[in-house]
């Protein structure tokens, strides 16, 4: 057997069967430990109340790109020009220049220039502008900027809307423009978090009885989620104090909170159990599982922690905030799940058992029963039975799994990449129906378009022949300005042809930034936005996936002590991935399964998602992965058979990992029915993932693979040996070689085998 390794989680054996080290400091005293964590939770409680109102619902721009630049100075200069919350006033048929509506919409937008915190008021009644004016003249607009922070601008709209909303006079008046959008946006999105929170729990639990058969084992992983979840949130409330973190962090905060939670707890009580089940007591058995399944928990959960963190070197906060809710509340799922669980299970015993849903059916099994879990002799039989056909025709299962891979993955080269907008809301959104209505009914789009910032003292002939030369490039409507301010600043506003962020939009800003000028340009707008949000994940995507794929590869070495497993493991995990992402262009894009799931397709992918979306999934297909090849390696530490240790990895695990996949996949669903088009997308996606991973990767593409590499699987030069033996990981228990329930199980496999080999 291979020499085992010590980490954080090994001690010496001490009183009462515990052992040192952090088994003797989580069990010594488990009642002060629980009587800790509760108050803990309970100051989480505090300190995250209230967090979704600090957090914000943009963050999809690069704060170093040249369109953030000109926006600011835009701001600085002519607060007016970038309206935020546009005003629709409907007159209906006596039209929008009947005297009575003109001075009824006059006096508002007086109102609303009066108002504290609202900048640069403007209307087609003081305009005449024919882009603010309906094309059936029915309806006109009253653009606005409400100026400050995200948040501050949010709360003066909270303020002031429910005076402007509804009927005025003649006229009836709804709210829109950016700043509505995403408010309304934010608080959909907290509606649906709390409304896919009374899904998941529920019926989270309800198959953590099934998986468990006791109700108080099921209730143990519960326990452990919400204590992640709440303690992200006091997490996130602190982190708000220092920068901008996106509410659509929330939605992971709850999905990983409860699914890596329930994760790990599956896999430390199944330990657990297994090692009463042998006949240990309590304290031997937690002190084992501990030293053994603890272990795999704090490595997988390293490798979460990793891939999410490589969302940390692009720029933009939404991305950010998702590195910053998921590598806390994988911490804290870890540290909950090796804290409080073996508290929980030194006081619990043997009644972790009790509650007993499915003593009826076990009576039923005759010689099945054990330790009531059902872990007798047959469990998991049928996973080795399909982990040898599938070793047995290894060529065609590899082959075959992985041709249908790439083929779902196929749509994804058809990916086109846009921005969010009004049509992430539901059609019924008050913000939405709104801009629906600019974008059927008017000639242009008041709150969109191009704009070029000019800096530079310039003449007014300069200025005519700049704005006749942008004129002129293709795809432009039309050019106006400039608008000039004294100290030589001025802006001019292009109109493109063709949707505002679509191809021709994009093309026309790479025009705009290489036409020559006399003074210095910037671009601005949402088609510019989207082109530096592209730029920047371009430019910063190599090292994120390097940084996930080259600890990847470490932390599996660290476990295996093998060069070819890592190298297995991320391109299986890649492998994964492709139908989720097929799954993102060919209903999210392409628009099948619109009517079904309840989204508007706008022929395009938020540039951020499926950088967002493969961080997730990735690192949750790492943490099955971790489960798998942990027993597997135990395994073959004991015996050297690797085609039993791969049978053996399946059969005790086969069963954890899909129950897992399942519950977080219910989660994930329930996350995915948002109202919100990239919530969904995300829940929805990362669903699909997951369950790809654990039942077609894990079940038959891994050991299928496995059983090609055979022994060489394991191989490693001298040298990485060498360092793996001094460094690596190993789930072995050091304090029980050859005791514990799976090596007197393969002890007894071997016999069989090897007697009916003999026979043969």
């Amino acid at each position: 057997m291979a020499e085992v390794k010590k980490t954080a989680l090994d001690g010496g054996v001490g009183a009462r069967g515990g052992g040192g080290g952090w088994t003797r400091f989580v069990t010594a005293r488990p009642r002060l430990t629980l009587l800790v964590a509760l108050v803990l939770t309970a100051l989480a409680v505090l300190a995250g109340g209230g967090v979704a109102d600090r957090m914000g619902s943009g963050g999809w721009e690069d704060p170093a790109a040249e369109s953030t630049y000109a926006t600011e100075a835009l701001e600085r200069r002519f607060p007016g020009s970038q309206p935020n919350l546009l005003l629709l006033v409907n007159a209906g048929p006596e039209g929008v220049d009947a005297p009575a509506v003109a001075a009824e919409a006059r006096k508002l937008a007086e109102r609303l220039d009066a108002e504290p915190g609202v900048d640069g008021v403007g209307s087609y009644w003081s305009t005449g502008s024919p882009a603010l004016r309906s094309e059936d003249g029915r309806q006109a607009v009253i653009a606005a900027r409400i100026a400050g922070e995200e948040k501050d601008a949010a709360a003066v709209l909270d303020r002031i809307a429910p005076e402007y909303r509804g009927a005025h006079g003649p006229v009836e008046v709804s709210l829109g423009g950016g700043l509505a959008v995403r408010h309304e946006m934010q608080v959909i999105i907290q509606e649906d978090l709390l409304r896919a929170e009374l899904i998941a729990l529920p019926l989270t639990l309800v198959l953590l009885v099934m998986v468990f058969g006791s109700a108080v084992a099921a209730l143990l992983p519960l326990g452990v989620g919400i204590v992640a979840i709440l303690g992200t949130n006091a997490v996130l409330r602190g982190i708000t104090e220092f920068t901008d973190v996106s509410v659509f962090a929330q939605n992971l905060t709850t999905a990983l909170g409860l699914g890596l939670a329930i994760d790990y707890a599956l896999f430390v009580v199944r330990r657990y159990r297994e090692e009463l089940a042998a006949g240990a007591d309590t304290y031997t058995a937690v002190r084992t599982t501990l030293r053994t399944a603890g272990r795999t928990v704090l490595f997988s959960a390293l490798t979460v922690a990793v891939s999410l963190a490589a969302m940390l070197v692009f720029p933009q906060y939404f991305l950010r905030s998702f590195a910053y809710a998921g590598i806390a509340v994988v911490l804290l799922a870890a540290t909950a799940a090796l804290t409080l669980l073996p508290a929980a299970l030194v006081l619990l015993g043997d009644r972790v058992n009790a509650l007993d849903l499915r003593r009826l059916l076990r009576r039923r099994r005759a010689g099945r029963e054990g330790a009531g879990t059902g872990e007798g002799g047959d469990e998991g039989a049928g996973w080795a039975r399909a982990a040898s056909l599938v070793m047995r025709r290894a060529p065609v299962f590899a082959v075959l799994t992985t041709a249908g891979l790439v083929l779902l993955g196929l749509p994804f080269l058809g990916v086109k990449f846009g921005t969010a907008d009004d049509r992430q809301l539901p059609v019924t959104a008050s913000s939405r129906v709104v801009q629906d209505q600019l974008r059927d009914s008017f000639p242009g789009d008041p709150g969109g378009g191009i704009t070029v910032v000019a800096e530079g003292e310039a003449t007014p002939a300069q200025y005519a022949s700049y704005r006749e030369r942008i004129a002129a490039l293709d795809g432009v409507a039309r050019a106006e300005g400039p608008v000039t301010a004294a100290g030589g600043h001025a802006y001019f506003t292009v109109v493109p042809e063709g949707e505002t962020v679509g191809a021709e939009a994009q093309r026309t800003v790479s025009e705009l930034r290489a036409a020559p000028a006399p003074f210095d340009t910037s671009v601005t707008g949402q088609a510019a936005v989207l082109v530096d949000s592209k730029d920047a994940l371009a430019e910063r995507l190599p090292w994120a996936a390097g940084i996930v794929v080259l600890v990847t590869l470490l932390l599996v070495f660290l476990l295996t002590g093998s060069v070819l497993i890592p190298v297995q493991a991320v391109v299986l995990n890649a492998l994964s991935l492709t139908a989720m992402f097929g799954a993102v262009v060919w209903v999210f894009q392409d628009g099948h399964l619109a009517g079904l799931l309840g989204f508007t397709a706008t022929g395009d992918i938020e540039t951020t998602l499926p950088v967002l979306m493969f961080c997730v999934a990735f690192g949750l297909s790492m943490d099955y992965g971790v489960f798998l090849l942990s027993r597997i390696k135990e395994e073959y530490d004991a015996t050297g058979d690797h085609e039993h240790s791969v049978r053996f990895g399946l059969r005790h695990t086969g069963g954890l990992i899909t129950a897992a996949a399942v519950i977080l996949a219910v989660v994930m669903v329930a996350i995915g029915t948002s109202r919100v088009t990239n919530t969904k997308m995300l829940g929805l996606g990362v669903a699909l993932a997951v369950l790809m991973d654990a039942m077609v990767v894990r079940s038959l593409l891994v050991p299928s693979v496995m059983k090609l590499t055979g022994r060489l699987t394991w191989w490693a030069p001298g040298p990485l040996r060498r360092f793996h033996d001094r460094f690596g990981i190993s789930e072995t228990d050091p304090y029980n070689h050859g005791s514990t329930p799976g090596v007197i199980e393969v002890s007894e496999e071997l016999r069989e085998t090897a007697s009916s080999r003999s026979t043969g």
